[in-house]
Parts: C-alpha cells; sequence; structure tokens
C-alpha cells in the first residue's frame, strides 16, 4: 500500500571524492534527487512510497530506477524517455564541508514530465503528497506539478513540501521566490531552511516560522539550521532540538531530505492531524529526525546513507 507519493526529481549525484594538484575532482555517482532521498527515509522505516518522475533511459536512468527498487519504492509512477538524458548534479565541497552544485539539466529528464504523465492512481492511494521545487523550474513539470498538488488536494491529500532552493537551477531570483512562495501556499507541512526563510523574508528562524503561519494557511512548519538542529513550531507549540555533535561529517548531501522524510513517517506514526500535536509529541518527530539526519551526514551520498532505525532510536535518546 502506498502512504506517502512523492513528485519530482530522481538524478545522479557526482559527489567529489579527492582534487588533484590542478582542482579538478575525482567524483564518485550516487542515486539522488530531493523526493527519492525523502522517500527512502520513510521506506527504510516501513512506510509505503511511491515516485512521480522521469528519467532517460540512458545507463543512469536504468539504474536509477533499479536503486528505487532495491529500496522498496513503487516505480510504476516512473516515465523514461530516450530523447532526453538523465539529470546530472555535480557537487564539491569547500573547506568546512559545505555544498556547491552545478547541474547537467538543459533540459534534463525529470523538467520534462508533463502531467499527463502522471499515474493519478497513486496519489488516489495514498495519504501523503510530497513536493519540492526542482519540479517548478522549467516547464512542462511546472505545470504538472501545480495540476498533482491540485489534484491532492481536492482528494483531501495531507500536502508537505521543501522548498529546497537550488538557485543556480532558476533563470533568475524573483521566478525562484515567486515558485517557492506559491508552493508556502499550498502545504501543510513545510520542512525549510533558514538560508530559504532568510531568502523569501529577510527573518530570522523564530520569526520566519510565525510569518509562514499566519500568511500561507500552513500548519507545521519546521525550520532546519543545519548542524544547529531545527525550530518546530504549530498553532499549539514550539521548540527547539540540537543537531548532533562530536560526529564526523562526510557529507551532507541528502540529508535535509532524509529529516523530512524521518519527520513525516514520524507524524504518520502519531496519527494526528499535524496542528492538533502538542510540545512533546513534536519534540518526538523532530529529535528522531534530527537523529536520522545527522547520522546520514557520516556517509557519502542521499538515499545509501540513510542510518537504520536501532540506531536512530539510540541517537534520539540524546537529544529529547
Amino acid at each position: 500500500m502506498v502512504e506517502v507519493i512523492a513528485l519530482g526529481e530522481l538524478l545522479i549525484d557526482f559527489a567529489t571524492v579527492s582534487t588533484d594538484g590542478s582542482g579538478y575532482p575525482t567524483m564518485a555517482a550516487h542515486p539522488g534527487g530531493a523526493p527519492a532521498n525523502f522517500l527512502a527515509a520513510l521506506t527504510k522505516y516501513g512506510c509505503g512510497t511511491a515516485l512521480l518522475g522521469k528519467v532517460g533511459t540512458d545507463t543512469f536512468g536504468n539504474l536509477l530506477i533499479g536503486t528505487l527498487k532495491e529500496a522498496g519504492i513503487e516505480t510504476r509512477g516512473m516515465v523514461q524517455t530516450e530523447y532526453v538524458f538523465t539529470t546530472l548534479a555535480f557537487v564539491t565541497f569547500d573547506a568546512s564541508g559545505d555544498r556547491k552544485f552545478a547541474f547537467a539539466r538543459k533540459p534534463g529528464a525529470d523538467t520534462c514530465i508533463s502531467f499527463e504523465e502522471l499515474d493519478l492512481s497513486l496519489i488516489d492511494e495514498a495519504k501523503v503528497f510530497h513536493f519540492g521545487t526542482l519540479s517548478l523550474t522549467d516547464e512542462p513539470a511546472r505545470t504538472a506539478t501545480q495540476k498533482a498538488v491540485a489534484y491532492a488536494k481536492s482528494k483531501g491529500k495531507l500536502i508537505t513540501y521543501d522548498p529546497n532552493l537550488r538557485k543556480p537551477l532558476w533563470s533568475d531570483m524573483e521566478t525562484a521566490k515567486e515558485q517557492l512562495l506559491w508552493g508556502l501556499k499550498q502545504a501543510d507541512v513545510v520542512k525549510i531552511s533558514d538560508e530559504e526563510v532568510a531568502f523569501l523574508f529577510g527573518l530570522g528562524v523564530e520569526e520566519g516560522a510565525q510569518h509562514i503561519l499566519e500568511h500561507f494557511g500552513v500548519k507545521l512548519v519546521f525550520v532546519t539550521c543545519g548542524a544547529e538542529g531545527c525550530l518546530f513550531k504549530n498553532a499549539k507549540a514550539e521548540g527547539r532540538v540540537p543537531g548532533l555533535k562530536g560526529i564526523k561529517v562526510v557529507d551532507t548531501t541528502g540529508a535535509g531530505d532524509i529529516f523530512g522524510g524521518s519527520a513525516v513517517w514520524k507524524l504518520l506514526q502519531h496519527g494526528k492531524a499535524p496542528e492538533t500535536l502538542d510540545a512533546e509529541e513534536l519534540r518526538d518527530v523532530v529529535s528522531y529526525a534530527c537523529a536520522a539526519a545527522g547520522l546520514s551526514t557520516t556517509k557519502s551520498g542521499g538515499i545509501p546513507s540513510i542510518p537504520d532505525y536501532a540506531d536512530v532510536l539510540e541517537i534520539q535518546k540524546k537529544l529529547i
């Protein structure tokens, strides 16, 4: 049974392994894409999931479809095309481990999915519909996303959203802001970073969370702050959970997505409307998600780095 469905990019992340004397990186390929990482975390912890997306019929597209199947993510909503290459992302790191992105996506297969290619029966089956903003950068994927969100809302699905701003993919920042704000207006639950709050509103974490709740109809917001953890807020409660300390960070790729998937999994376990959760319940959700995301940074890649349930529980005890 599909409980959570996501729409969006499935791609290859090329992550820097080493750099030669001239600055050229040696890179390792990993399966990636924010919605795929998000679903992989949910699947890892026992939730039925499916992805709506598009890849090429090339080697990487075939590998990615295989990875979804191995992870337990339903693939009947995936479309393959021989006319466009699977999207590639190249991730380099600075001295502090922060990422820089470059993309081979002009176009990439993920941007070429149309609404007519979507398997709406998967949305009918699910409880939760999730989307991000990489599918809003270009047509026809933008219209497909907008229509899919409208369809999911008409069917009474819980809508979860991750702005996931990647500036190199937008033609201009005004369009990026417009589309990110559109997404906020659709969502029940939002996972947003402190950097994205600053980009959209010029506000700090607490003020940004309050602004989102007051002006966009969002019922629950998580503002992630990297290694500093996460602020949570709904109409009943707010608080903070710290990030993991004393860990060796190898790769932060996918950590935010794994946080989001883990948080939504915990929300489903509680079985309550997001706006009704109290501080203790929200702390349980966020501490679990922070533990999962933090542990994921000790390994390379997104999907391959999702930690086991028992390991997350052990670390969660230190964060509650």
